[in-house]
């Protein structure tokens, strides 16, 4: 009998404590982060030439925030602006010449009161690793000892423009124009003078960030050239306006700020 009675106080024992638990409360998991949520649309950036790697490093960026799939489609910006009047896949232009986002903007093109100025630049003249204790200063290009220089060409590529400007400004150009080598756009410039296939080249500073063999000779006065101005907009009836947008917005964060700023850009 008394067996019996232990084990019921056992069983009531063994039963209050089970109830005891059930009612502790327990910590809440902490939320798991499943990132990006939004829809992977593609959209379609064309930009300058020379925005390549910022913009690169920046796509990188920015998936840690939106699945986004951004196609980038660099070029001289005359060619990416010609593209786009002829119809060309775009929801994002940014342009390193003024100019040809005024033709955009006077064709009807660009979605009204997107655009803005984004960045800065510099003009810098570089020169081969050959070359280097030859070529000390702009007026040394007007020398016997420096047989190529290379610009971008000038009707399509800005920084070619610019190049031509300074050149003239500076009072040389009559002088080198013989010895000018056109470029497509300013990063075959900057081929040009890194693997020694020309003497030297005109190209923006943020070019010389990724030179590997030429070495850097000098900025150009800014005053010898037009301002180095960067603007972008959005494109009118684009296929993902508002995905555009949204990275459109991330450009203008402290997180492309820094980047770009990385890669030597002036951020307005």
């Amino acid at each position: 009998m008394k067996r019996k009675i232990s084990l019921i106080v056992a069983l009531m024992l063994v039963f209050v404590l089970a109830l005891a638990g059930c009612g502790q409360t327990t910590e809440e998991a902490a939320p798991v982060d499943q990132g990006p949520t939004d829809e992977a649309v593609e959209v379609n950036v064309s930009a300058a030439a020379s925005l390549t790697d910022a913009l690169t490093e920046i796509q990188q960026e920015y998936a840690k925030e939106s699945n986004a799939i951004i196609r980038f489609n660099f070029g001289s910006s005359g060619a990416l602006r010609k593209q786009v009047e002829e119809g060309a896949p775009c929801d994002l232009f940014l342009s390193a010449s003024k100019d040809h986002m005024d033709g955009l903007e006077a064709g009807g093109l660009l979605d009204e009161d997107t655009r803005l100025d984004l960045l800065a630049n510099k003009l810098t003249l570089i020169a081969s690793a050959e070359k280097a204790d030859t070529i000390k200063s702009y007026e040394d290009m007007t020398s016997d000892m420096v047989g190529s220089i290379s610009i971008g060409t000038p009707d399509t590529v800005p920084a070619g423009k610019y190049a031509q400007q300074a050149l003239q400004n500076l009072g040389i150009y009559d002088q080198v124009e013989s010895k000018v080598v056109f470029a497509k756009d300013v990063r075959q410039v900057l081929e040009y003078v890194d693997t020694g296939n020309v003497d030297c080249g005109i190209v923006y500073r943020s070019d010389t960030v990724v030179m590997e063999s030429g070495v850097i000779v000098m900025d150009l006065p800014d005053d010898s050239h037009d301002a180095i101005v960067y603007p972008a907009a959005l494109i009118k009836d684009s296929a993902q306006n508002e995905a555009a947008a949204k990275f459109f917005e991330f450009l203008q964060t402290d997180a492309a700020k820094d980047i770009f700023e990385k890669y030597g850009f002036t951020v307005l």
